[in-house]
């Protein structure tokens, strides 16, 4: 499955680059290594030195000097289109006439290594989602990141790449890996894993051909995860993608995003990737290809899985190798677990400016459905798209007219028949000050065939001013003003189910969720609500 090649010189670079005298550091300085089945990586002072390992697996291939000269060469050259502070070169070592080795220098080349500008461990994303300190602004900033890698991102139109045939390689391979750990991942489990992403394959591969024939397959990062991700200069920077295999990187671009997806699923970090998924949504307006990403986000995992069991096995600390293999049975259970099938439902929340529908909705998102929860939609951000403004930016009169509104409830409609098509729970988040807008909803609901919910958010007058008065960068526009016009509005006969939300966002989330129809559909309602 694999070969070392060149162990000699690795090892004598290895020792080479984790020496504090080879990168002139004062006494006292260390050099920290981190190793992977593919690299080993050197943090000395403010430098990053990351050589390839010399191994061959099937889908990665440094087993020769000049495979991993290209291989560094290509990573500068993609890693600088979302990180180029980061990224400053390739460097050379060398072995000069007395044996000794060089960083650079004009001996024989004996290994090559992509030069980095360090930064804080602290500041991975993988360390912050430890820690708890992923704030919103870190997740919205990141969805729109990426989103905006992905608008950006190179089109292939080579059938080679991405489409069904792609993800048909990805399922096989991971069972092929898969096998070669009977030990760690039981058999039957990974056939079953196997029948199951194939018949998941078939349900979509329509799908996956049309998206491949409209331009979303891209040259994406491929490695999308917590751990390739920092905050550089206060804003979240992609780094690290594949260079080494364009099949794992020309890809579908929901394929891409649904690595970061399963990252924080599985860490139980559904509310945040609840929050990056509906911001994504939102910047690329990519609703079309959902009924793909239970399959994306489970050969994700599949992926995590076999990588896994290949560091654990490599891996000399026991304590260390035990770790990694419970981590990859994880992944290999999450994997089957994301292609489960959940019926979707539809919720809708209404209320006056002030009463607090999207934090009850932002709340609600994460419960339902499947993994990373319901498609929130939301009105005020749909209104600003509309008119291509920004989100917080306040429109004029211009966007509250009665046509406006009709071509804002209408969109919402649209995208929440594409999230219900989809497989996706839904919940839309507006005024709903109409009853035909109310009825709307219903009726969107029993064409699709699926549960349906409204919420009608009551709150006294002062509350609401308060809430309106206390807002900053928001998709709202909502003022006093406003306000006092629509506590005169003629609400007509409501049907709904009214809620008192002037108390606290947490309890009225959970009487929220004991109000649904169908109870089973939200396990554990008050416990995941306490996370939120």
């Amino acid at each position: 499955m694999t070969a070392e090649v060149e162990s000699a010189d690795q090892a004598a670079v290895a020792e080479f680059l984790a020496r504090p005298e080879s990168h002139g550091l004062a006494p006292g300085e260390t050099v920290e290594r981190i190793d992977t089945h593919g690299a080993m990586v050197f943090l000395a002072g403010a430098r990053v030195y990351k050589v390839k390992r010399a191994v061959r697996f099937p889908y990665m291939d440094f087993s020769t000097l000049e495979l991993r000269r290209s291989a560094c060469e290509r990573e500068i050259a993609l890693n600088r289109r979302t990180a180029p502070a980061l990224y400053l070169g390739v460097v050379t070592v060398t072995r000069g006439k007395g044996g000794t080795l060089h960083l650079g220098g004009s001996g024989e080349i004996i290994e090559y290594a992509v030069e980095m500008q360090r930064f804080e461990q602290a500041s991975l994303f993988d360390r912050m989602a430890q820690s708890s300190s992923l704030s919103d602004d870190h997740l919205d900033q990141l969805a729109g990141a990426i989103a905006e890698f992905h608008a950006a991102a190179e089109i292939s139109h080579d059938a080679a790449f991405g489409g069904r045939d792609g993800m048909a390689w990805v399922i096989e391979e991971n069972y092929q890996e898969h096998q070669q750990f009977p030990g760690l991942f039981p058999p039957e489990a990974a056939a079953a894993l196997d029948q199951s992403g194939h018949a998941a394959l078939a349900a979509v591969s329509k799908l996956l051909e049309a998206r491949r024939r409209d331009g979303f397959v891209r040259h994406c990062h491929g490695d999308l995860h917590l751990r390739n991700i920092c905050l550089l200069d206060g804003k979240p920077t992609l780094f690290d993608t594949i260079e080494f295999n364009d099949a794992l990187a020309v890809i579908d671009t929901l394929y891409d995003l649904a690595f970061l997806l399963m990252d924080f699923e599985h860490r139980n970090m559904r509310p945040a990737a609840n929050r990056v998924f509906n911001r994504y949504l939102g910047a690329s307006g990519d609703f079309a290809g959902l009924a793909a990403l239970p399959l994306f986000m489970s050969a994700r995992a599949g992926v995590r899985a076999k990588t896994g069991a290949v560091q654990a096995e490599a891996l000399d600390d026991q304590t260390a190798a035990y770790e990694a293999r419970s981590e990859a049975r994880a992944y290999l259970g999450l994997a089957a677990n994301l292609l489960a099938v959940e019926k979707p439902r539809l919720i809708a929340v209404g209320g006056l400016s002030g009463s607090g529908k999207t934090t009850l909705a932002r709340r609600l998102a994460p419960l339902i459905g499947h993994a990373p929860g319901a498609l929130h939609i939301r009105s005020d951000v749909i209104r600003k798209h509309l008119f291509d403004w920004h989100e917080t930016t306040p429109l004029g009169p211009e966007g509250y007219t009665p046509d406006a509104n009709r071509r804002v409830y209408g969109e919402m409609a649209r995208h929440a028949k594409a999230g219900l098509a989809g497989g996706y729970a839904v919940v839309t988040d507006a005024v709903f000050a109409k009853q035909a807008e109310r009825a709307e909803m219903a009726e969107l609901a029993a064409e699709a065939g699926v549960p349906f919910t409204g919420f009608w958010l009551d709150a006294p007058a002062h509350c609401l001013r308060e809430r309106i008065t206390g807002r900053h960068n928001d998709a709202s526009d909502a003022t006093p003003a406003i306000l006092r016009q629509q506590l005169d509005y003629d609400l007509g006969e409501m049907a709904w189910q009214r809620l008192d939300s002037s108390g606290d966002a947490e309890q009225i989330a959970v009487r929220a969720a004991g109000m649904f129809s169908s109870p089973h559909d939200l396990p554990d309602n008050a416990n995941k609500i306490n996370k939120i």
